[in-house]
């Protein structure tokens, strides 16, 4: 690693400082080593990669800090509307540095999210718009569209700011590097940054992240994963603007002075290879994505692009669905081992925006734990292995008690006293990384943070969960739960047998719930057919009865309704799942458009 050459020793921050103390620090300590590298497949299939030092990146983040501290008070929003890329996050943590609030969004061109981006702009009033000018006109639009006027701040026209070159291009005429750390006039427990839910049933809620809550949490995500200076890379292709792709690319990092090298999500969606091959390209890899993308892999990566893989260079990969699947995992597993993959890399992890966005992960150091609970018991909340009948394969995503003082219990929702070893609760969660509560939503934050346990704040999830041996096993959330006939069946179950009932049906392209019939609570079933089948042969009764068939026997319970609708009609989230309550309401008003 490299020193600055004759420069005074900087002062090692206290491990609690806020970001911009740990980055002046490695920027003194270590100006010339990488710390963002930016793999643009925009302007070129095969990727430019474009990268900051720690010097540059502290001394572009001061840049933006510096204007901000010009034209917005402390505590005002800033807005990121900008596209994924080196900006975003120098944006970003100038904005956490100038005392602002920064609120990561996304460029109002973003298919299907433009109501959403409208009434989070409106929630959050921001002062000013942190954008590029390759993104200022549709920017300038969707601002005079609403008769919003914040200022405008172009990231990469700085006067401070040199566009980045290619990573082999040599030095960034950037300016010196800020020697020592700087003072940072930020208190820990002021708000840093607003991260807004998904908001799939109404406006998306803005979760108040603090500088406090996003060290911890840096701090907790280095001890779950093994991260260590000078050996890990974290390599990222998750959006900016959701809680993990922002924790893992711009925060996680910074404390332990770990770089980061990421992507565009859409370059991951369009050839799924190239995640493989940051992974490949980085030794000590250590990357995080949903359940589907460890499928898309699997089921989109051909032969001939795998060649050139060594995925033995990982140290860890996490699942972070709700649940994680295991047969995910296993035929990702068996896709790639071929290619150096270890199945002990793979690990399973649980997480939220209220609690910043780690909660628990499985240790690094041990092999993933899985069980096969009895279907019937677990529909009646309790966690027993299967002996005979159907039995449920889950994945151990951690345990309850974590570093840095994090901790999760089950709690029964409705006594809220603990749950016993192998009952189905709610997941409540305390630590220094959960938030203080909702950007003007004091109702919802005290229901939702104001939970008292043994005399102690918790944090209640919404989610279910069981802890069996200490072990977290995710079933669900609770407000998606289909109760039918007293009995309690869990969606992405459902969801998971439909897709493989028969191969029209698209792959994590379904929807399942319950609807109010005279008879009582009902599933209904809506399934995206494959853009493959829209284009040849098939009959719509024999997919229907096929699914019938399939859910009955796997899970006890006939569908209400079948719904096969056209390619992307099922409503997501911006993180890319499936809005369950979203196409519930979307059914009962019959607005889903059916395939035929």
């Amino acid at each position: 690693m490299s020193r600055t050459a004759g420069a005074t020793s900087p002062v090692t921050p206290d491990r609690m400082s806020p970001l911009s103390a740990h980055l002046a620090y490695w920027a003194a300590c270590t100006p010339d080593d990488p710390a963002l590298t930016f793999l643009d497949y925009r302007s070129d299939p095969e990727g430019v990669a474009r990268s900051l030092t720690w010097a540059q990146l502290d001394r572009r983040v001061a840049a933006v800090a510096a204007r901000l501290r010009a034209t917005v008070r402390r505590g005002e929003r800033a807005a990121l509307l900008a596209p994924q890329g080196l900006e975003y996050v120098v944006g970003f943590l100038g904005a956490l540095r100038a005392g602002a609030v920064a609120v990561p969004l996304f460029t109002p061109d973003l298919p299907g999210h433009g109501d959403r981006l409208a009434a989070v702009v409106a929630d959050c009033e921001p002062a000013t718009v942190l954008t590029t000018s390759a993104a200022e006109p549709a920017v300038a639009t969707f601002l005079a569209d609403r008769n919003i006027t914040p200022s405008v701040l172009l990231l990469d026209r700085l006067d401070d700011a040199a566009e980045p070159g290619p990573a082999d291009a040599g030095a960034l005429n950037v300016g010196a590097p800020n020697v020592g750390v700087q003072p940072v006039d930020v208190d820990l427990d002021e708000v840093a940054y607003l991260q807004y839910t998904s908001g799939s049933t109404r406006t998306p809620s803005g979760v108040m992240i603090s500088h406090r809550n996003v060290v911890a949490n840096a701090h907790q995500g280095a001890v779950l994963y093994g991260a260590e200076y000078g050996r890990s890379t974290l390599v990222s292709w998750l959006p900016l603007f959701h809680d993990m792709g922002l924790v893992l690319t711009a925060c996680g990092g910074i404390v332990y002075g770990i770089p980061a090298v990421f992507t565009d999500p859409v370059a991951f969606l369009m050839r799924p290879v190239r995640w493989l091959e940051m992974i490949s390209r980085y030794p000590g890899a250590i990357t995080a994505a949903p359940n589907f993308a460890f499928d898309y892999c699997a089921r989109r990566i051909p032969p001939e692009e795998r060649a050139d893989l060594r995925l033995e260079n990982a140290d860890l990969i996490i699942n972070a669905a709700e649940p994680v699947s295991a047969e995910t995992l296993d035929r990702f597993a068996e896709t790639f081992a071929p290619y150096g993959l270890r199945r002990d890399v793979l690990s399973g992890a649980y997480g939220l925006a209220e609690a910043t966005v780690l909660v628990t992960c499985w240790d690094y150091a041990e092999p993933i734990r899985e069980r096969t609970f009895d279907v019937e018991q677990l529909s009646r909340g309790v966690a027993s292995t299967a002996v005979t009948g159907r039995g449920q394969r889950m994945v151990a995503c951690g345990g309850a008690d974590n570093p840095e003082g994090a901790r999760l219990a089950i709690v029964d929702p409705d006594t809220r006293q603990p749950c016993p070893d192998g009952r189905v609760g709610e997941i409540w969660v305390s630590g220094p990384n959960v938030a203080a509560g909702y950007w003007k939503r004091p109702e919802d934050t005290a229901e939702t943070f104001g939970a008292r346990l043994a005399g102690v704040s918790w944090l209640r999830t919404g989610d279910l969960g069981v802890l069996v041996d200490g072990d977290l096993y995710v079933t669900g959330r609770i407000k998606d739960l289909v109760i039918v006939d007293g009995r309690n069946h869990y969606p992405h179950d459902v969801e998971a047998t439909v897709e493989e009932a028969h191969p029209v049906v698209g792959r994590h392209r379904v929807a399942a719930f319950s609807v109010p019939t005279t008879d009582g609570e009902a599933l209904v079933v809506v399934a995206e057919v494959s853009r493959h089948a829209v284009a040849g042969e098939w009959v719509p009764d024999d997919v229907r009865t096929a699914i019938r068939r399939a859910v009955s026997a796997r899970h006890g319970v006939p569908p209400h309704d079948v719904l096969l609708v056209v390619p992307n009609d099922v409503p997501r989230t911006s993180s890319g799942k499936i809005a369950r309550s979203a196409t519930r309401a979307r059914y009962l008003d019959g607005a889903l458009v059916a395939a035929r």
